[in-house]
């Protein structure tokens, strides 16, 4: 479904006469209908990385989709970002089928196909609310059900529930899987949490600091729907958290020079709920 053969992509920083380079020599392959998150420290490129799939930057390499090269943003995909980006002067229903409405959808097919996905994300009492009358999670629903009204079969997530609280993330995470369960949607999701990305994917791919490469890749193949008690989930995250470590080293070496140095149990591989969100 998405290929990424040896993509490099450097930026020209301000100032700099030096190129940077955000992404080294990366390639991966998601099948159709897979859930696969990437996680990695800050910086890493894997915002980077779903742009180039999504068509909002471009890199040397070859990226495709469906056998076709991404030259572009098109309809097959669609972007959730962390903020909800949600137009303040429409409501609910407005907003959903906003992108409908630009593809010259008729006004009684696409309230109901909005509808349609307002019910997914248990936001039907609130259809004519603005906004500004939601609380952060039911923004981030109505930004999930806008980009599912538009039936793409691509789904590119952007750290979507990054500034949730823990008990509303958890919600959240439910019903994303629901959706997923349901529509089989590929799914590629940016988190920088490492509980997340494990209840959450088929897949969770871990990236290495600037400039970003794939370091390694864990299968989760706990049943679904999942359950934080899992033990096979938990040992999953300490898996990942021990590949982190070096990572994470290397971040903060950076950021600190001489003033640092990691001990070896600084960073607890325990079941805490916000494993690695700060990453």
């Amino acid at each position: 479904m998405i290929e990424i053969r040896n993509v490099t992509k450097q930026f020209q920083s301000r100032g700099q006469s030096e190129l940077f380079t955000a992404l080294d020599d990366v390639s991966l392959t998601i099948g159709k209908g897979e859930f696969v998150s990437l996680l990695g420290p800050s910086g890493c490129g894997k915002s980077t990385l779903m742009n180039l799939v999504a068509g909002l930057e471009t890199a040397t390499g070859s990226v495709e989709v469906a056998g076709k090269q991404v030259k572009g943003p098109g309809p097959d995909r669609v972007v959730v970002f962390q903020e909800h980006a949600l137009f303040p002067w429409l409501t609910v229903l407005e907003n959903v089928a906003f992108g409908l409405k630009q593809k010259g959808i008729g006004k009684k097919e696409r309230t109901e196909l909005a509808m349609e996905q307002i019910r997914s994300v248990h936001l039907s009492k609130f259809v004519d609310r603005y906004p500004h009358e939601l609380s952060g999670g039911m923004r981030q629903r109505a930004a999930i059900a806008r980009a599912l009204a538009m039936d793409p079969d691509i789904l590119l997530m952007d750290e979507p529930f990054a500034a949730l609280d823990e008990q509303t993330r958890l919600i959240l995470h439910r019903e994303l899987e629901d959706i997923w369960l349901r529509t089989k949607k590929t799914i590629l999701f940016v988190t920088h949490n490492i509980r997340e990305a494990v209840m959450l994917s088929d897949r969770v791919v871990v990236m290495s600091t600037r400039p970003g490469a794939i370091k390694k890749e864990f299968k989760v193949q706990a049943a679904r729907p999942r359950h934080k008690a899992d033990s096979l989930l938990h040992h999953v995250e300490n898996s990942i958290m021990e590949c982190l470590r070096d990572e994470i080293d290397k971040v903060i070496k950076e950021e600190m020079g001489d003033e640092y140095s990691l001990k070896k149990d600084a960073v607890p591989g325990d079941s805490d709920p916000g494993m690695g969100s700060g990453i």
